[in-house]
């Protein structure tokens, strides 16, 4: 029997006074993480300790003394304003009625649905993320919370998935790994019968792997963690859950089965029996053969359980590269599946041939082929990304036209609470509500950000200076640490950013470090781009970020050199490398610089988020017209190039364009004072920019169009399946 941990959980924490043990229960619940009056309860017991524990509540509450907490039970303001966040919590995660519930009729128990990803983004407490694809899941899974979609998720613990970056002295990334400390993290273990963590047998698969189950609450949405990291496993099938993507093509696909078929066992021995899939990606796509072997073995024919599952799944790719889309070879998909094979109701060429790519000389088992031809609904992340798909899995419905292939779009968004500055949120709500009072539930109506016009432009803009100096603080404040603690090397302080200028013109550059995405772009023409930040009097500062693969030596190459040009003198400190980039330091990024640049070869970039979280906060988007740009851009709302190819030498005609826009149109806008000392022509494009951008690209717009395109007419169809 599959036990609560809350009892446990209170157990652990004996310190707690019971008249405020909710602090347990909030800690565990990722709820906090996207609402900033909840996250002071927290931080109001100890600031320090907010701070030291890196914004990790379960780990703060382990190590507050007895006393902290003791006075904090008897101190009646503490008191009113924790009575106020649990009452909302208690409130909001236990409401019968929400969005969902208003606009459709199915019900939690009777037609759930599954989303299955290979990586989630949540809160950097939980690391089990590389980047965009992993926070795009995770506010997935926030925003649906935030709407009721009765929703339950499957993903990976990662044990020691995450790496942190460290610049050496010559500018090559070293990985630093990060083992996961699982007893200070807000997760939990799924028990059998109170004393026993639920081990599982990955189903009719040899040789046989186990899993342990981990289970994270993220609103009112369960997100179960696979992991393989237990005694029953061999050590190489103990490994199969440590890494975020392994470069070992049989290990990834071990990691694949167990995603897929071991996460979809996992979710029915706990109960759960989803009437719909969502795959994201085509990481977990082998869920849809253990949901056409459950079906079979409730006798039904291989014909009628495919098309059972097809009509009851969503599948989302998000890569414009072939090679991104993993495939394995028949000899060692027979080497897992060969007593799998026979419990589908066909045979072996049946099942391989779902997933082959016609022209491939390979002849591989390509998950994403399976994937959409195994699914009703799929997917790009953006308009581009669509049309993109349509040409790339073209081969697989040859005898259509191309714009005809099934293959649609629905763009990413980003959790606006989760993405929104708090200060900002101030802002807003001292404009907003007056007019609007619940705005916030409303934030993908276009109407509700044509209020960002009554905001002064003196107070957006001093909000937003306020936030460019707390970057600048911070980043200042990591070098100073690393140079105490570490004994960091001065050329190497110099370089993260301690030379930073709060009040010049700054650029932001933050991303993982792929070829295709062009971080050095900029660097082209070096002469005429020392004259652009060395101005005397309108100088411009780039801070850059990100991380490359770990087998990625082309990208890590890139980094090297964007790293030496921080070295250099006759760049007077205006170019910046903040090492080991992750979820807050990009919290600090998308809030405080000016200009969010990006730069990558079309049509290679899906979508991109980052620049949805920086309109989102004023921050003015320089992009070239791939991606979501090609639909957010309007002109007036930030800057766009890379509308025309070149015969010959695109990088270089590519940064020929951002030298003019800079020279000619950023720069000159930002260094425009009035009288009063603010740039209001530069805070007008500021609020074009949120108002057209923070609507349209939300997730709460983006998850509501999954749930009538997708999810609507998936559990439609599974209600009446399940009436006959």
């Amino acid at each position: 029997m599959v036990t609560d941990q809350s009892e446990r959980m209170q157990r652990e924490f004996p310190h707690v006074p019971e008249r405020i043990s909710g602090l347990v229960d909030l800690a565990y619940n990722l709820w906090w993480s996207w609402n900033p009056a909840v996250k002071m309860v927290f931080k109001q017991l100890n600031s320090r300790a907010w701070i030291e524990s890196i914004h990790n509540p379960v780990k703060m509450l382990k190590e507050l003394p007895e006393e902290t907490l003791i006075n904090a039970s008897k101190n009646p303001r503490y008191l009113r304003h924790y009575d106020i966040v649990m009452s909302r919590f208690r409130r909001e995660l236990h409401q019968k009625n929400s969005w969902f519930t208003e606009h459709f009729s199915y019900s939690n128990h009777r037609s759930p649905i599954a989303y299955f990803s290979a990586e989630y983004g949540l809160q950097h407490s939980l690391p089990f993320y590389a980047g965009g694809l992993g926070f795009l899941a995770g506010d997935h899974l926030k925003e649906c919370s935030d709407l009721g979609v009765p929703l339950f998720a499957v993903g990976f613990m990662y044990s020691e998935g995450y790496l942190h970056q460290h610049i050496g002295s010559d500018g090559w990334q070293e990985n630093i790994q990060e083992v996961l400390n699982r007893d200070a993290a807000p997760i939990t273990r799924v028990m059998y019968n109170h004393d026993n963590q639920l081990v599982v047998r990955v189903p009719f698969i040899d040789p046989p792997i186990y899993v342990t189950v981990w289970k994270v609450q993220v609103g009112n949405i369960s997100l179960y963690l696979l992991d393989t990291d237990i005694i029953e496993n061999d050590p190489v099938n103990r490994a199969i859950t440590h890494r975020l993507y392994t470069g070992d093509r049989e290990q990834r696909l071990k990691q694949e089965i167990v995603l897929g078929i071991g996460g979809n066992y996992v979710l029915d021995i706990l109960g759960i029996r989803p009437s719909v899939i969502h795959l994201n990606e085509g990481h977990p796509a082998f869920a849809l053969l253990e949901r056409i072997r459950e079906n079979v073995a409730d006798n039904m024919s291989f014909e009628e359980a495919s098309y059972r599952v097809r009509e009851t799944t969503i599948f989302t790719t998000h890569t414009p590269v072939p090679a991104g889309h993993d495939a394995f070879p028949h000899s060692l998909m027979d080497k897992y599946f060969n007593h799998y094979y026979s419990l589908l109701g066909t045979d072996r060429d049946t099942i391989l041939r779902l997933g082959h790519m016609p022209q491939d000389p390979e002849g591989l088992f390509n998950m994403t082929a399976f994937a959409l031809q195994m699914s009703a609904f799929k997917n790009g992340v953006s308009e581009k990304h669509g049309e993109v798909s349509r040409q790339m899995w073209h081969p697989l419905w040859p005898e259509i036209p191309e714009e005809q292939i099934p293959i649609g779009h629905i763009t990413n968004g980003v959790h606006v609470p989760t993405w929104l500055d708090p200060k900002m949120e101030l802002l807003l709500n001292k404009y907003f509500s007056p007019s609007c009072p619940n705005w916030l539930d409303e934030h993908d109506s276009p109407r509700v950000w044509e209020m960002i016009d009554d905001i002064p432009d003196e107070e957006l803009w001093a909000v937003h200076m306020q936030l460019k100096r707390k970057l600048v603080n911070r980043i200042r404040e990591h070098k100073r640490r690393k140079w105490v603690g570490e004994g960091a090397e001065p050329i190497n302080v110099i370089s993260g950013g301690s030379l930073l200028d709060p009040n010049a013109l700054t650029i932001g550059f933050a991303r993982r470090f792929s070829s295709y995405k062009r971080a050095d772009l900029i660097f082209q023409d070096i002469e005429r781009l020392k004259r652009i930040v060395n101005d005397r009097w309108r100088p411009v500062q780039i801070i850059f970020a990100g991380k490359a693969h770990p087998a990625d030596d082309a990208g890590k190459k890139i980094l090297q050199n964007v790293y030496q040009y921080t070295h250099r003198q006759d760049f007077g400190g205006r170019i910046a490398f903040v090492e080991d980039y992750g979820e807050q330091l990009a919290q600090y990024l998308v809030h405080g610089v000016d200009v969010w640049l990006n730069t990558p070869i079309p049509p290679m970039e899906a979508c991109g988020t980052s620049g949805m979280k920086a309109s989102l906060n004023g921050v003015i988007h320089m992009s070239i017209l791939d991606g979501w740009w090609i639909e957010g851009f309007n002109t007036k709302n930030g800057w766009a190039f890379g509308d025309t190819v070149p015969e010959h030498n695109r990088d270089r005609a590519d940064a020929e364009q951002i030298y003019e826009i800079l020279e000619r149109e950023v720069v000159p806008l930002f260094y425009t004072n009035s009288d009063d000392g603010i740039p209001h022509m530069w805070v007008k494009k500021m609020k074009e920019a949120i108002k057209t951008n923070a609507p349209r690209f939300s997730a709460r717009r983006m998850v509501k169009e999954y749930v009538s395109r997708g999810y609507v007419p998936a559990l439609a169809f599974a209600e009446e399946k399940y009436k006959k």
